[in-house]
């Protein structure tokens, strides 16, 4: 059977043991968002309903199980099980509620996204694969062999830092100051 708690308005935390699994599942939602995070551990079945308590960070929530009292420490849809029993002296008590099954939140599925359409004045070949795009050119040719040191320098354009305008015999960019090889 699961059970649901209501830390805070559109705050739940819901629990739910099937045999030796407990899930605690947090909900948060407020107009057009929500998250949702759930966390499983081995428990051993419960011996008696769970009691939750709200504290200053959070809530605190104690398992009865077969092998022990657990107690399950809640902070926003953080959840970890504590070692040792948080004391929960000033803590107010929580009202648990059994509910017939924990909500799951499905994405909605997406429609395939369109190929991109040239922009403005864009080029695009495939074959050799070229793009240009005003006064920027991309080429990849694999049967061209790749440049020689004097024929990148000689061909720079632009600045491999900062994308700046530079002339192909300048040693640094006027912009950054950044030294071009």
């Amino acid at each position: 059977m699961a059970y649901v708690c209501e830390l805070n308005p559109g705050h739940h935390v819901y629990l739910d043991n099937r045999e030796n699994q407990t899930t605690i599942t947090t909900i948060m939602g407020q107009l057009g968002q929500q998250q949702q995070a759930s966390n499983g551990m081995t428990t051993g079945p419960w011996t008696a309903p769970p009691q939750a308590y709200q504290t200053s960070g959070g809530a605190v929530f104690k398992l009865f199980t077969a092998q022990g009292d657990i107690s399950i420490y809640v902070q926003g849809n953080s959840v970890s099980m504590t070692g040792s029993v948080p004391s929960i002296a000033g803590a107010q008590p929580l009202s648990m509620q059994q509910t017939t099954a924990v909500p799951t939140t499905t994405m909605p599925s997406m429609p395939p996204m369109q190929p991109m359409q040239p922009m403005g004045n864009m080029q695009m070949t495939m074959n050799p694969m070229e793009m240009r795009m005003g006064n920027m050119e991309l080429k990849m040719d694999s049967t061209s062999p790749a440049p020689t040191a004097d024929e990148a320098t000689t061909t720079r354009k632009f600045c491999s830092q900062c994308g700046a305008k530079v002339a192909p015999e300048d040693r640094f960019c006027s912009s950054c100051g950044h030294r071009l090889s």
